[in-house]
């Protein structure tokens, strides 16, 4: 689970332990006994979400991993930049992580608006934080971009931070995007559709 993570199921499950020891001390509103079991239902859930499995990174030279847990719903591999951009649902891992190995140049947060993540349009309009990076390739940008329900992207790493292929750099909470540029030459071998593991999936390499 991420240290992010621990303070949002708490309120759930304290509410919960409230309701059932109103309940046992009156035995008389089961109403009041499923309200209690919904409420650590809830608390469950969203311990389920900010979890934080182990991946195993895979090791080559120059490649390019997925840096979150989702679905390609954009490839454009035409650009002089090759791009894509992957929608992560509300029950998919939302720790995100570096795509490449290199150095952050930068992280920016651009205030927008809340599209639904999926749409195009939150692309370029949506609330998000933009992180350059370098390599020995070229600039890679990895952008973490809120949702409808998301409204928070946390980056980790700051300016001059070094960085693996496969490391934890942030997260984005409850359902959102992440979108992904390669340097000129660069290959996204990925087809639309399909569904990525943040640092195990190869999405590409750098030219």
């Amino acid at each position: 689970m991420t240290k992010e993570g621990y303070l949002f199921p708490l309120p759930f499950f304290i509410a919960g332990v409230i309701l059932f020891v109103i309940f046992f001390q009156s035995m008389s509103s089961l109403p009041l006994l499923y309200l209690a079991a919904l409420l650590f239902y809830l608390g469950l859930f969203v311990m389920l979400f900010f979890r934080d499995p182990d991946r195993k990174v895979p090791q080559g030279e120059n490649l390019v991993v997925s840096p979150a847990d989702g679905k390609i719903i954009r490839i454009d591999s035409e650009s002089e930049n090759p791009s894509l951009s992957i929608f992560l649902s509300i029950t998919n891992v939302h720790v995100n992580r570096s795509p490449v190995e290199g150095v952050i140049n930068s992280v920016v947060h651009r205030k927008g608006k809340f599209h639904g993540a999926f749409r195009k349009e939150a692309m370029n309009e949506n609330e998000r934080n933009e992180i350059e990076i370098e390599t020995s390739r070229g600039l890679v940008w990895m952008n973490q971009v809120a949702g409808y329900i998301a409204r928070r992207t946390i980056c980790n790493k700051k300016p001059g931070d070094k960085l693996t292929v496969g490391e934890r750099i942030g997260l984005i909470r409850f359902g959102s995007r992440v979108d992904l540029t390669l340097p000129p030459g660069s290959k996204i071998d990925i087809r639309l559709g399909q569904k990525v593991r943040a640092g195990e999936t190869i999405l590409g390499n750098l030219s």
